[in-house]
């Protein structure tokens, strides 16, 4: 029954991603969900959507259903931070919470050690601040993330 739901939810995604009716396919990728609350795939499409919308709300309501089903999945708490800085005033006590869940998970993810560092620097709280920023700069595997955070540093005079 479960492989059938998830052969059902993979045929509704490819369906949803074949369509020019945008209100069409979020409701089939929607759909997909719940036959497959697992399958990642809708969700990563439905973010993208709701994220090209700039609707924030809708792409936390995303990630939040796929963290119910796949609690150790670090992207969506990743993307739940980057929606919640995407508010205009970001929501950073929100999406701080996020992040520290996403880097619990995965420590070494430097994309995570620098929103965090960057949270904690506006924050005031320089010295955990400049720990994560020291950590990201390190990641030479992600060279956007290591820039960002080298700028940061220079910025707060540590480097």
């Amino acid at each position: 029954m479960a492989q059938d739901n998830s052969a059902k939810a993979r045929a509704l995604v490819n369906s949803a991603i074949q369509m020019t009716d945008s209100k069409e396919a979020v409701k089939l990728l929607w759909q997909a969900t719940d036959l497959d609350p697992t399958l990642e795939d809708p969700y990563v499409y439905l973010g993208v959507y709701y994220n090209s919308r700039s609707d924030f709300d809708g792409m936390i309501k995303v990630y939040q259903k796929l963290i119910k089903y796949r609690p150790n999945e670090v992207s969506a708490y990743l993307n739940i931070g980057e929606a919640y800085m995407s508010f205009s005033p970001p929501r950073t006590q929100e999406a701080l919470g996020y992040y520290k869940k996403a880097y619990a998970l995965d420590p070494k993810n430097s994309w995570t050690a620098l929103r965090i560092g960057q949270i904690l620097a506006q924050q005031g709280n320089r010295d955990e601040s400049v720990k994560y920023l020291k950590q990201a700069l390190a990641d030479t595997r992600n060279p956007s993330a290591s820039s960002e955070a080298e700028k940061m540093l220079r910025q707060m005079g540590m480097l």
